[in-house]
């Protein structure tokens, strides 16, 4: 079985976050990359956390908002977006990875 959090590492960011005036979030530093998790209720809960298939490739800066450290919420259509955009890119790269797209 392939460890999708030690794929991640050294990779490049896959979520690339911007504030609303498109100023980046991401620090575009692959050597912080890890497997960020996505949590949405019914998949984590407090103290659980999600599978890793359901994780981006993500700087740390991103990370801290994906987790929220950073203080940055949006509504619908927003955050949520990039972070579904994220996603899909992030089992795009870890096909090509492992052979199976």
């Amino acid at each position: 079985m392939i460890d999708l959090r030690k794929l991640a590492k050294g990779k490049e960011c896959q979520a690339r976050f911007c504030h609303h005036d498109g100023t980046p979030i991401c620090n575009f530093d692959p050597a912080t990359t890890v497997l960020a998790h996505v949590r949405l209720s019914g998949v984590a809960g407090i103290g659980q956390k999600p599978p890793n298939l359901c994780g981006i490739w993500a700087c740390s800066s991103c990370h801290d908002v994906l987790d929220g450290r950073a203080g940055i919420f949006a509504g619908p259509g927003g955050l949520e977006k990039d972070i579904l955009h994220a996603l899909v890119r992030t089992l795009a790269e870890v096909s090509k990875e492992i052979g199976y797209g």
